[in-house]
């Protein structure tokens, strides 16, 4: 018979210890360690026959295996999971409290009809999840409810039913008999999620999991969560704001850092078919400041306002505040500035924001936030009808930057008439580019594209 063991878990690392003590090993955190007991498994012996020992396979003699997709028939969700949810795959859904995660689980039932969709519910009755429905105006018969937070029960129920999509409301919710931990701790998550996902993979069944978030925005949970899944997808954005952009952290069959914009409306979330005006919508082109840049978000081109404000200081220490822009990598910008073309941000508050939410990490937003901050410092606004993006080096040089086709076509798209880029992006273009009805302006260093910007 198998001998019960007792660990101590550190709810904080996922750190395990075999005795309890006040203060973690690990993240030297206090009063984290929860107690839990493990079954200890019996020794096997080694089967003798070699046939069964050998599990090798090589490379080229594996059969290719053609995966199938399904189609959400949400067009946004589609292009972040990199072309439909793939078959016998699993999803992990995080974001804010009532950003939309759940209501855009509950729209995909009725798009994936009449595939059975099963909705595991461990925070709402069926009754509440019924009136969201008639609020959203979603008529789903292939959706059956769940009110189940026992992960045994939940697992026979899938066995039984056999649905095509399964949506478990949330993890943290979902607890094991055979852990006395309590539902929500890291070892309940990381064996409930062990045991839901291997179900799905055996049986062949799609799995989205909703997952909650810490106040620092990351997945609660431990972090093998998240190594566990196939595809994380985050939400971005604040409950207060219509918009909504679920991005593509992980995904084993597509890209990573792919995007979706989405508009919450009465009947739930809506696509937001062209992001690039819904980010550089209600702009003022008169407003020193505001400049446009070309961004790659995953395999999409953006077009996104980058707003500066540069005021005088009333402190010893002046103000450096940046709003889904690196605030370091800002602070190497203003350093730029002052060092090589002389202007004197020292001084001066400097406040830069992403107008719509937009996070952007990638080099090439250098230019325009250098251009809006120039345009804010000399009181003179950029030309409406300029676009730009480069990566600026400590020099002051502009270094290439990468997709500077898809920018170019984008920009164009929009009815742009100019686009400025490092002059290593406009060496080599090709005809078709030279054809669009805008202007590819080339520059080696800030201060000369800047001066092409009249600032």
């Amino acid at each position: 018979m198998a001998k019960s063991t007792t660990r101590y878990v550190c709810s904080n690392c996922g750190a395990v210890s075999l005795k309890y003590q006040g203060k973690c090993f690990e993240c030297q955190s206090w009063g984290t360690l929860q107690e839990t007991r493990v079954e200890a498994a019996e020794k096997k012996r080694q089967d003798s026959n070699p046939a069964h020992r050998s599990l090798l396979q090589n490379l080229n003699d594996a059969a290719p295996t053609e995966f199938q997709r399904t189609l959400t028939g949400i067009g946004e969700l589609d292009r972040v999971l990199g072309g439909g949810l793939m078959q016998a795959s699993v999803v992990l859904v995080g974001g804010e409290p009532g950003i939309g995660k759940s209501t855009l689980m509950l729209q995909l039932a009725p798009r994936l009809a009449p595939a059975k969709v099963l909705y595991i519910s461990g925070e709402e009755s069926p009754n509440q999840i019924r009136e969201r429905a008639l609020r959203l105006s979603i008529k789903a018969d292939n959706l059956w409810l769940i009110p189940e937070v026992k992960l045994e029960r939940i697992l026979e129920v899938i066995e039984e039913e056999r649905p095509a999509l399964v949506i478990v409301d949330s993890i943290q919710t979902i607890y094991s008999e055979e852990y006395q931990s309590s539902a929500g701790t890291i070892t309940q998550i990381r064996e409930c999620a062990a045991m839901l996902i291997r179900a799905a993979k055996q049986q062949n069944v799609i799995l989205m999991i909703i997952g909650h978030i810490t106040k620092e925005g990351a997945l609660a949970g431990p972090k093998a969560l998240e190594h566990m899944v196939d595809t994380v997808l985050q939400f971005e954005g604040e409950g207060y704001q219509r918009y909504r952009i679920v991005r593509s952290v992980k995904n084993r069959f597509g890209p990573t850092n792919e995007i979706g914009v989405f508009r919450m409306d009465e009947s739930g979330l809506e696509e937001v078919s062209n992001p690039s005006e819904f980010f550089i919508s209600g702009r003022r082109t008169d407003v020193p400041g505001n400049s446009i840049l070309a961004a790659i978000e995953g395999s999409r081109a953006l077009l996104v306002e980058v707003q500066a404000l540069v005021t005088k200081s009333n402190y010893s220490m002046p103000q450096r505040i940046s709003t889904g822009f690196d605030l370091k990598r800002m602070s190497i910008i203003l350093a730029v500035l002052e060092k090589r073309l002389r202007m004197e941000t020292w001084g001066q508050d400097v406040f830069v924001k992403i107008a719509g939410g937009l996070k952007l990490v990638e080099p090439a937003a250098d230019l325009a936030i250098a251009a809006a901050v120039a345009s804010g410092l000399m009181n003179r606004p950029v030309d409406a009808a300029t676009v730009c993006c480069g990566e600026i080096g400590l020099s002051g040089e502009l270094r290439a930057i990468s997709d500077s086709e898809r920018r170019i076509r984008e920009a164009s798209h929009l009815g742009f008439k100019r686009i400025v880029l490092p002059e290593a992006n406009t060496r080599e273009l090709k005809p078709s580019l030279k054809k669009l009805p805008i202007t590819i302006a080339g520059f080696k260093t800030l201060q000369d594209a800047l001066a092409e910007l009249d600032i």
